[in-house]
């Protein structure tokens, strides 16, 4: 018990930011985008940028040992708030009603050229 874990740390050089950490059992995840396994951004409407943030968002929970269950809250920021009811349908095949997180959606200007992102808090008892 106790310590702080991190998880997908940056490479050498790169911005000084974990894609997760781990502290008493409570898991933070890091902004999650639609990005593919080579780091290029997924081109399409909200339905394939939400999945691939959202299977995003699933590895690195996986990664760090705990799965949607666990999530106590998360953070989506949408592009275009007309992307809401699109989204909402995408978000339901990875959380269940049993499981349901707090959650605050939000239009932010995204950085780059994508639609949505995501972030979450999770916990578990710290073994």
């Amino acid at each position: 018990m106790g310590g702080i874990e991190r998880f997908g740390l940056p490479k050498q050089g790169g911005v000084p930011a974990s894609q997760a950490v781990k502290a008493d059992g409570w898991l933070f995840v890091a902004g999650q985008v639609p990005k593919n396994a080579e780091g290029e951004f997924v081109v399409g409407g909200i339905a394939e940028q939400a999945r691939q943030t959202l299977d995003n968002l699933m590895k690195t929970l996986r990664q760090a040992g705990y799965g949607p269950e666990d999530v106590v809250k998360v953070n989506v920021w949408l592009d275009d708030p007309r992307d809401f009811a699109i989204f909402n349908r995408i978000y339901s095949q990875y959380f269940s009603i049993e499981h349901a997180p707090a959650r605050v959606t939000v239009q932010g200007h995204m950085m780059n050229d994508f639609k949505v992102e995501m972030d979450c808090v999770a916990w578990k008892e710290p073994r």
